[in-house]
């Protein structure tokens, strides 16, 4: 980096959810200018931009530490702002006399619109505005079909985005970072992101921050690659990479796992993770292409879909007392530690939507509070695809068994029994379907259904029946409107 001048105008290094300092655009732009660098991190409260969930807020709170300490070990420190993100940019770049804001981009609808609301006012009054990609393996939106339009098939989306997009060059961050040392900021404290009485992230087994992201991946690659394609199904093995919150917050570069998959290897499995990643990219495309879907159907003929108002169901589907203990289980992993295995919620979504006939925008609410990944893009993506709803979505009469589901990818009763301890007792033979068992079975495991555990709230026959009904009524024109 070059040696800062006295005279030199700052630099402002915004930070959103690129909470690191290796691989940063941003952070390496500014720091080749040689100029003073001012580290500033907004909480947002003042635009349209979607509020973070409680559980995300819980996140943010420890890699917003990370950050500073990290920062702070290269003589800077991260400045910290609550309101609105115009304004207190516009406050900080007249307490410091800035001339530039560097930041990675947000692709959000939302989120971009009050970027580029921002930087045309910023630079109309002299402050160069730059923006990078530094959260997707490509940009939203460069990926484009023969025809040069978005795809809205993943396949090949997945094929002309690995052809195109190649690895950058990974890069450590500046060794130092000048800061002007009377910038004032807020106490992070003084935020209460950490939530108290109650405190209910006890469970929460995380560490947040970069040094955090990289030794994840370390041991990802290390111990759970090498079973990762069919191990990733299983939920009572830890054979997920578990990435997906260092991911969002931008404590590591996509393309950073990318690199450390491949060369760990083997190939097939590396492979498949590689794909997830780029799924993860495709849902940023189809939500740069398509804003619309954050609230109503890609496909629009299901935003007629018969929905069911049913606060009971939706209620016993939060609390994790379905009856299904696969679902309970995946729905009490989330309240208990801010994550849900993948295999797992695809089941528990299907079961919300087309058990129940609830709108998928019921869960994707309440993933988004309860999440430590929430991700707009992902989680709309994902809802819409297990509703039959999204682009190359899940066929709409794939409705997933749960007691079949958990005989298949939980068949030792691993993942049920260790967050539904009430049942524990039960052999694996009637663990999923504890209603089926004979009652003197019941008795010796010490089940009591509908006291200890509840019993269904729907019978899987019944609830399919209707589903496949409702979702008939509004698929009709499905085949008319594939591309």
């Amino acid at each position: 980096m070059t040696t800062a001048t006295a005279t030199a105008k700052p630099v402002i290094v915004w930070f959103r959810r690129d909470l690191r300092l290796a691989d940063n655009p941003a952070l390496s732009h500014a720091a080749a200018t040689g100029a003073p660098i001012v580290p500033l991190y907004v909480l947002d409260e003042g635009s349209r931009v979607r509020p973070m969930g409680a559980a995300s807020l819980w996140w943010l709170d420890k890699s917003l530490r990370a950050l500073d300490a990290a920062l702070r070990e290269r003589g800077s420190r991260l400045i910290l702002r609550r309101g609105d993100a115009e304004a207190e940019l516009r406050r900080l770049i007249e307490e410091t006399g800035a001339d530039r804001v560097h930041m990675n981009r947000l692709w959000e609808p939302d989120a971009a619109a009050r970027d580029a609301d921002l930087a045309h006012a910023l630079q109309a009054d002299g402050v160069e505005v730059k923006g990078w990609n530094g959260t997707y393996l490509a940009t939203p939106g460069a990926v484009r079909s023969g025809a040069g339009g978005p795809y809205k098939v993943f396949t090949p989306f997945s094929k002309a985005l690995l052809s195109q997009a190649a690895p950058p060059e990974h890069t450590l961050g500046p060794h130092r970072i000048d800061t002007p040392r009377a910038t004032p900021s807020e106490r992070l404290d003084d935020w209460r992101l950490h939530p108290t009485r109650p405190d209910w992230s006890t469970g929460f087994d995380w560490t947040p921050g970069e040094a955090g992201a990289v030794a994840a991946l370390g041991r990802f690659v290390r111990h759970a690659l090498a079973d990762y394609a069919d191990g990733r199904d299983r939920p009572g093995d830890a054979l997920t990479s578990r990435l997906s919150p260092h991911l969002h917050f931008g404590e590591i570069s996509p393309w950073r796992a990318v690199v450390a998959a491949e060369k760990a290897g083997p190939p097939g499995q590396a492979a498949k993770f590689v794909t997830e990643l780029v799924w993860r990219d495709f849902s940023a495309h189809l939500l740069h292409a398509f804003p619309q879907i954050t609230d109503h159907a890609f496909r629009p003929e299901y935003d007629r879909m018969p929905w069911r108002a049913d606060a009971t169901g939706l209620r016993a589907w939060k609390r994790g007392l379905t009856g299904y203990p696969l679902v309970d289980a995946g729905m009490r992993e989330l309240w208990r530690t801010g994550y849900m295995h993948n295999r797992v919620r695809m089941i528990v979504a299907s079961f919300l939507i087309k058990h129940l006939l609830i709108d998928w925008r019921e869960g994707e609410t309440w993933f988004w509070d309860c999440l430590v990944d929430a991700d707009l893009a992902s989680n709309v993506q994902n809802w819409q695809w297990v509703a039959g709803s999204g682009a190359d979505a899940s066929p709409y009469f794939r409705i997933f068994n749960p007691v079949a589901q958990g005989r298949k990818f939980d068949a030792d009763g691993r993942y049920v029994r260790r967050w539904i301890p009430e049942i524990a007792g039960l052999p694996d033979r009637w663990l999923h379907a504890p209603w089926e068992a004979p009652a003197e079975v019941l008795r010796e495991a010490r089940v009591r259904l509908g006291s200890t555990y509840p019993r269904p709230i729907v019978e899987h026959e019944a609830a399919r029946k209707r589903a496949l009904d409702a979702l008939k009524s509004v698929d009709r024109h499905r085949d008319e409107r594939e591309d």
